[in-house]
């Protein structure tokens, strides 16, 4: 089985309640991985979880320390969390690019998902900043410059393109909705095996001699509703991107994640 490196999904709010005279203030901790990590580690898989104020400080700095794991996911991590060590913002010391160590290390044979969100790709506001980053040249999409969050509260359902794919085997071809997703574009070369409201929604490719994967929606709450992460489908969907980012196929093989051109959905 593999070990996979899970970065991001957690959040600190802190709350001002005012109440005529009076305010006081309250503040709680939460976490979004917990059906994600629950999904790879039944299927036999381990996983190291690092929240985002946990990766600030101990996200992998090198190649021989990511050499530890088969895969990273990032997800609802923005690049700055990655790119300033504590040390680096608050005593200016020197530290490496690990956003650069890390799109080394894929190009290199490793394999890397991103996993979408308010601090993914681009974000909220443009704040989570891939674009900008040695990350953009590595994953099987291209980002908006801007805020590229599609907010779907209705629900909007994915559609599976590519049904032949393996990572969507033993998948229905119309998934439960989702509540939102990032705007990208396909890089070509890439194989976008789902899509949503006409845009990529799960895309895979080669980056040198690694694998990536996009998937543009989220991994749990808010844009992922209870109807999707209770789906019978949503451990089986995980597992198997796992298993097939993690293949080391030899580049143009049958189980190679890039051997399909692009599918430009209608």
């Amino acid at each position: 089985m593999s070990k996979v490196l899970l970065a991001g999904e957690s959040w600190t709010t802190t709350s001002t309640h005012t109440k005529g005279f009076d305010s006081f203030v309250t503040s709680t901790y939460a976490e979004g991985a917990t059906s994600f990590v629950a999904a790879l580690r039944d299927a036999g898989h381990e996983v190291t979880y690092l929240p985002n104020h946990v990766a600030a400080d101990r996200f992998p700095a090198t190649a021989d320390e990511l050499g530890e794991y088969d895969l990273v996911v990032l997800s609802d991590i923005g690049a700055n969390t990655l790119l300033l060590h504590p040390a680096t913002f608050g005593g200016g010391e020197r530290r490496a690019n690990r956003l650069s160590v890390l799109a080394s290390w894929v190009e290199q044979g490793g394999a890397l998902m991103m996993v979408g969100g308010y601090l993914s790709f681009q974000g909220i506001e443009g704040k989570a900043n891939y674009r900008n980053t040695p990350i953009a040249g590595i994953l099987p999409v291209e980002m908006e410059s801007g805020d590229d969050r599609e907010e779907t509260p209705q629900g909007v359902a994915p559609v599976v393109v590519e049904p032949a794919h393996p990572v969507v085997r033993g998948l229905p071809a119309t998934w439960p909705p989702v509540l939102g997703f990032q705007r990208v574009t396909a890089r070509a070369g890439s194989t976008v095996v789902a899509t949503v409201e006409g845009g990529p929604l799960l895309v895979f490719g080669r980056a040198g001699a690694g694998t990536v994967a996009a998937f543009t929606s989220d991994m749990g709450p808010h844009w992922l509703p209870d109807e999707f992460v209770r789906w019978d489908g949503y451990a089986r969907l995980w597992r198997q991107c796992v298993e097939h980012l993690c293949a080391k196929a030899v580049p143009g093989s049958p189980g190679d994640p890039g051997d399909r051109p692009a599918v430009v959905a209608p």
